[in-house]
């Protein structure tokens, strides 16, 4: 549970350019965070244009929270926010904000994408330093976000898997995508045509290596994700969407 805004996220890495932007200003997405039927907690992602030292960005916001019982067992508030440059698809300023039963975080990385050094300040230590970075490397949020905007769909095959540059608090991380291929998928708001994914992250770190997750997002422009599976020792977390607005594209559900 203590996870939950990263598995919403951390489904993304590069496989090509899209000919039109997958999201935009005002989108909105709302996901329950459930063991079966019960309620785990919920997390939001969304977007909205902003501007960050003269530059034009969408500023997009992942926050996530335990709710019930959960939160009596174990308090999860996590908070993570990235400024994306609009066209380039990289991130300018990363922040993590975690309250995860205890264990806190209170960061902030800005990149220099022409030096490759990420200045990152931990605020709960009161220190800063720079940190080299590789080319093309995403944060936490902008990699789904960069995902979204460069998927070409229609040079899929299954068993596909591309490599990715993360760098978030003060290290680089290798993270990698695999297609396990086309599902429909039925959901609250019918049926849906998706894509599979399986993203790997450095056993660990942020997932441990029993856990597997599963990602399906909308095989559509919109590339928006509609279940994220995580199998865990103790059973399977999902996080499956529940509510919507501001999509730049039709949300395409098959009538029976």
């Amino acid at each position: 549970m203590k996870k939950i805004v990263i598995v919403v996220m951390l489904c993304a890495v590069s496989l090509g350019w899209s000919q039109e932007k997958s999201y935009g200003d005002g989108e909105w997405f709302k996901f329950r965070v459930h063991y079966g039927f019960v309620t785990a907690g919920y997390a939001t992602l969304e977007v909205d244009d902003a501007v960050l030292n003269g530059m034009d960005v969408y500023h997009i916001k992942g926050f996530g929270k335990t709710t019930g019982f959960s939160k009596v067992f174990f308090k999860v508030e996590d908070d993570y926010q990235s400024y994306v440059d609009k066209d380039k698809d990289i991130p300018y300023r990363f922040i993590r904000k975690i309250d995860e039963g205890g264990h806190t975080k209170d960061i902030q990385i800005d990149f220099d994408h022409t030096s490759k050094k990420a200045l990152v300040h931990d605020k709960k230590r009161s220190t800063k330093g720079n940190f080299a970075f590789p080319q093309d490397a995403q944060d936490m949020v902008s990699a789904f976000y960069y995902l979204r905007n460069r998927l070409d769909v229609d040079h899929l095959n299954e068993g596909d898997t591309i490599d990715m540059n993360m760098f978030f608090d003060k290290e680089n991380y290798k993270f990698r995508l695999k297609f396990l291929g086309r599902e429909t998928l039925r959901t609250k708001f019918g049926k849906v045509r998706t894509l599979k994914f399986r993203p790997y992250v450095q056993a660990g770190r942020v997932f441990k290596e029993k856990e597997s997750l599963t990602v399906w997002v909308t095989d559509d422009g919109n590339k928006m994700p509609v279940l994220i599976k995580a199998s865990l020792a103790v059973g399977s977390l999902k996080a499956s969407l529940t509510e919507y607005k501001g999509l730049q594209h039709p949300f395409e559900i098959i009538m029976d």
